[in-house]
């Protein structure tokens, strides 16, 4: 059994629950709903289910993505006046990573009340994981966008970007089709693709993506909840036809080149990225690339 006294009042409590399996609550995180006096909840019913589940019989309130901006005050204005500690959860997981709370949160933080973490499932986490791929470092992008220009540009990012390990998530109504306009952006990704991750009927697509589109085409019309997707762009060296020795001018024909081999993207790509993400100088960078286009192109 976890003390209480471990707990404090006047504080919000960003309490992670299970993605699924309920068997993947901590005890820490049973404790902390049963010590507060109110829970802020993404779906009252849900939070409600589990809570029954687990003997806890507190107030919930709703706390989602459309009414937390005109909440928030309210409940930190509860925790400051009435000495009340409050906790909030998600539908799953953690709370403010791709789901409301971060406005609570942030508000808590700017008026001097204590936010203290309960961490515990994620998916995101999970499926890195579970993936087999090695990286130093990811990016988690949330949703794939719905619209077909926020989409392109989406993938677009991902092509251009430093980091080549990448988690998002998609709906099983467009898994498919997201993942075969993904595959027309980046035709030599890895991916692992999850389905009701820790829950009874957990599935797991792995390989190279096409081959994952093939195996998904069979099953992804019957399969219910969100994918968590992790995607890591492949870069091999020796695909390039010229080494670093043969550039004859100043590093920033290195980088254009190192960029080129890296991402498998364009010069005029490259230039972009340079200047874009690394804020290099404009001039210096098109120079670069004009000397390159006379020594290869």
């Amino acid at each position: 059994m976890i003390d209480s006294s471990s707990f404090s009042p006047q504080t919000l409590y960003v309490v992670a629950t299970p993605i699924g399996n309920l068997n993947d609550i901590t005890p820490r995180a049973i404790a902390a709903l049963g010590f507060v006096d109110v829970i802020a909840a993404e779906d009252t019913r849900r939070t409600l289910g589990l809570l029954t589940h687990f003997g806890i019989k507190k107030r919930v309130v709703s706390n989602f993505k459309h009414n937390e901006n005109s909440r928030a005050q309210k409940l930190i204005d509860q925790i400051l006046n009435e000495g009340i500690s409050i906790a909030i959860v998600s539908d799953a997981g953690t709370p403010c990573i791709a789901d409301p709370g971060s406005v609570l949160v942030k508000l808590a933080r700017e008026q001097g009340v204590d936010v203290i973490p309960i961490p515990g499932a994620s998916a995101v986490t999970a499926a890195l994981s579970a993936s087999g791929f090695e990286f130093d470092s990811f990016k988690f992008l949330g949703f794939i966008p719905r619209t077909k220009k926020e989409r392109e540009a989406f993938f677009s990012t991902m092509k251009t970007d430093n980091c080549n390990t990448f988690v998002f998530f998609e709906s099983p109504r467009r898994i498919v089709d997201s993942l075969t306009k993904l595959a027309e952006t980046l035709p030599d990704c890895s991916m692992l693709v999850t389905n009701e991750i820790t829950k009874r009927y957990e599935k797991s697509y792995w390989g190279d993506i096409r081959s994952v589109i093939e195996k998904l085409q069979e099953f992804a019309e019957t399969e219910r909840g969100e994918y968590t997707i992790v995607t890591q762009i492949n870069s091999d060296s020796t695909e390039i036809s010229y080494t670093m020795c043969e550039i004859e001018e100043t590093s920033m024909e290195a980088l254009l080149v190192d960029l080129m081999k890296k991402q498998n993207i364009s010069l005029k790509e490259a230039q972009g990225t340079l200047i874009e993400n690394a804020s290099a100088p404009r001039n210096a960078v098109y120079k670069a690339a004009l000397n390159l286009k006379k020594m290869f192109l």
